[in-house]
């Protein structure tokens, strides 16, 4: 089953349920699954899994703003949304897998300083792609790499 005919099979679920924070974030998720199919690019699984995380990023992102402002309401609204959408990530790389992975790429890539950082960085993010968020895995490859 693709992401989209999953989607799409939430969305009828939610609309029974009469869930509609589920149904306002299903409804997120297909536009921008369209937006991809009709795009240059084309839709492709690892595409639909960057714009999924850009998408959890996006809202986590939100929240923080809104909680800045005291609107919990709306940071709740959007903290809602993400938990939909990360349901439809593979499961997230746990902070000991995650330094495993990047130890293996620097194995791969031959690093052995920060001047290696952008190749490692290649490495990794195609590897993890969905199972890590960019952010955690430029963290754990400059930690790494300075420890060298």
């Amino acid at each position: 089953m693709t992401l989209e005919e999953k989607v799409n099979a939430e969305i009828k679920t939610a609309m029974l349920a009469k869930d509609n924070r589920r149904l306002e974030a299903l409804r997120a998720i297909k536009a921008e699954i369209l937006l991809l199919k009709t795009s240059e690019k084309g839709s492709s699984e690892d595409a639909e899994l960057k714009t999924l995380m850009k998408m959890v990023k996006q809202r986590r992102e939100s929240a923080d703003i809104y909680n800045g402002q005291q609107r919990a309401d709306l940071a709740d609204i959007e903290i809602s949304q993400a938990r939909v959408i990360e349901s439809f990530l593979p499961k997230q790389m746990s902070a000991e897998e995650l330094e495993n992975a990047v130890k293996a790429a620097i194995a791969s890539a031959g690093a052995t300083s920060m001047a290696d950082m952008g190749k490692v960085m290649g490495i990794a993010s195609k590897q993890l792609a969905g199972k890590a968020e960019g952010r955690a895995i430029s963290e754990m490859v400059k930690k790494l790499l300075s420890a060298n």
